[in-house]
């Protein structure tokens, strides 16, 4: 959205992303190293200017993920969160080596209550410690961030001390975190302005905020915050993160956008990308965002009650406060049907925001002809649908040539299936199962010898009318890890299939393919070692040390 011109600069809010962190955190959220690399391509182009790539101490995978990144990303910052601990900022200097513009973010808790309960530490100790990591991470980055972890429910006299003695011992950046999102915004605002107030060397660094969203306060706590003088908010796209979730970038960049005029301030993100970096990460990560989401929802920008209908034909600004472009959502209703050419679909996947390769067309092209003989108008979020399957990172292993389920109310479920395996061989196999998804499912795993146990499943029609595509989107646990599948079709039982699939290729990719399927259920692990399958039926999903700030 363009800003309007004025004699007198506006003050930029610089954005901090981490999805790549705080994000993947989410229940249900799964993405490996290629993906979180993609992520951090189109969030380097949206304009961010901080992206929090991850805990580089945590697991390989995740110090793999932030080295993979700094030697990608260019534009943007780099950070790498740590612990004040030695090992942790260590992993993170070593991780963000090659980054153009590293960042090590160290964090420590400050609340009365983890200092009682957690961390067993008087304040003069916690005073210590957070100075003292922020002093090491010095040693190896000029760009040092500090958080006391639940700031918002630290004593504010305590607060401030620490606060000072960060930015003597080299913080640039002193972030705030709302932990647990239990801050109300007036209270949260007061915060910010009583540290720019109390803290004597406020001036020497940037004041940034973290919010949570249990209450769902966490965008108007990010907003309350920059009205009193935060320079840096962190967020995350579709606001995804543990528990309820992070403050939502697009809600943020857009709120200050949309009301520059109240906050007197700017980013710099690029919010025409808000949309095709939403569903990026919706489609990668699993997680789909509710139709009612602000910004960027599927209903954001509809009007189906008659007074709003007029009101929009006389007037777009009389219910419309945004442009449904100037976020990236697609504005032209108009569809395209099965006489449409290949050059017409690539113009709306251009338009779409996404630049498909030959290859990518071709087959998306393919898809779209078969969509188009099945349905009488094919709309923008049918080809999302198909684009966003085709060019997703997933190797396709195992690809699915053809299906056949028998069902009913006095039959017994029965699927046969044929794939094609990565070698051009195919293979065929039937079972029978409680259903016909169930009995895909069997069948799929007879197969391709990976048999994973659905932790969740979810199908929701893309868009509206009978011969609406349905969307399935899956999780599935293989032997401790887990991935996610996504996949569309008007037939569910196909797209029940392909998402299935997906994460079956995830599994294999992840392992490494077997050389031959077992035609037992049984599949082979990382070690080559025979495992037995495993049912389907939902578990619950493993815990993990926390890792919020």
């Amino acid at each position: 959205m363009a800003q309007k011109r004025t004699s007198k600069r506006k003050r930029k809010i610089r954005i901090f992303d981490t999805t790549l962190r705080d994000g993947e955190q989410s229940p249900g959220a799964s993405l490996n190293t290629p993906e979180k690399v993609k992520i951090a391509r189109a969030l380097e182009a949206l304009g961010v200017d901080v992206i929090e790539a991850g805990f580089p101490i945590t697991s390989p995978g995740d110090f793999e993920a932030v080295s993979l990144i700094s030697e990608t990303v260019k534009k943007s910052a780099v950070a790498g969160l740590a612990r004040c601990m030695e090992k942790d900022i260590v992993a993170a200097a070593k991780a963000l080596k090659k980054a153009a513009k590293p960042r090590i973010h160290v964090f420590l808790a400050t609340s009365a209550i983890h200092r009682k309960y957690k961390l067993k530490k008087a304040k003069s100790e916690i005073v210590r410690l957070a100075a003292a990591g922020v002093k090491l991470a010095s040693k190896y980055c000029d760009d040092v961030e500090f958080s006391p972890e639940d700031a918002s429910r630290t004593e504010p006299e305590f607060l401030s001390e620490v606060v000072e003695a960060v930015i003597d011992a080299g913080a640039s950046t002193v972030n705030i975190p709302d932990t647990v999102g239990y801050a109300m915004p007036e209270q949260f605002g007061a915060l910010i302005a009583h540290l720019r107030s109390d803290v004597s060397n406020i001036a020497d660094a940037v004041i940034s905020v973290h919010c949570h969203n249990d209450l769902g306060l966490a965008t108007a706590n990010s907003l309350a915050a920059v009205a009193n003088g935060a320079g840096q908010v962190e967020c995350t796209v579709n606001g995804i993160g543990e528990r309820a979730g992070n403050a939502s970038l697009e809600e943020v960049v857009m709120a200050i956008a949309t009301r520059s005029d109240f906050f007197d301030c700017t980013t710099g993100v690029k919010t025409n990308l808000l949309y095709p970096t939403s569903r990026l990460v919706s489609g990668l990560t699993g997680l789909v965002v509710q139709r009612n989401k602000a910004v960027i929802g599927e209903n954001a920008f509809a009007h189906e009650a008659g007074i709003h209908q007029d009101g929009i034909l006389k007037e777009r600004t009389t219910y419309e406060i945004m442009k449904p472009a100037d976020v990236g959502v697609p504005a032209s209703k108009l569809v395209l049907g099965k006489h449409s050419g290949r050059h017409a679909l690539n113009e709306r996947i251009v338009s779409l925001g996404y630049t498909p390769s030959a290859e990518q067309l071709e087959e998306v092209y393919e898809r779209f002809k078969v969509l188009a003989d099945k349905k009488k108008e094919v709309f923008d979020p049918d080809i999302l649908a198909l684009i966003e399957e085709q060019i997703s990172e997933v190797p396709a292993v195992f690809a699915l040539r053809s299906l056949h389920v028998s069902s009913g109310s006095h039959t017994i479920p029965t699927a046969t299936l044929v794939l094609v395996m990565s070698d051009g061989q195919t293979k065929q196999d039937a079972a029978c199962g409680d259903g016909p998804v169930d009995a895909v499912y069997k069948t799929i795993d007879r197969i391709t010898g990976i048999a994973g146990q659905l932790v969740d499943y979810g199908i929701h029609a893309v868009t509206s009318g009978k011969d609406a595509l349905g969307e399935v989107v899956l999780p599935a646990d293989f032997a401790g890890r887990r991935f996610s599948g996504k996949a569309s079709s008007t037939d569910i039982i196909e797209a029940s299939a392909r998402a299935y699939l997906q994460a079956v290729n995830r599994a294999a990719a992840e392992a490494g393919a077997p050389k031959r399927a077992s035609r037992k259920g049984k599949t082979r692990g990382r070690s080559g070692k025979i495992a037995p399958a495993r049912g389907r039926k939902k578990t619950a999903k493993k815990t993990r040390p926390s890792r919020t700030k």
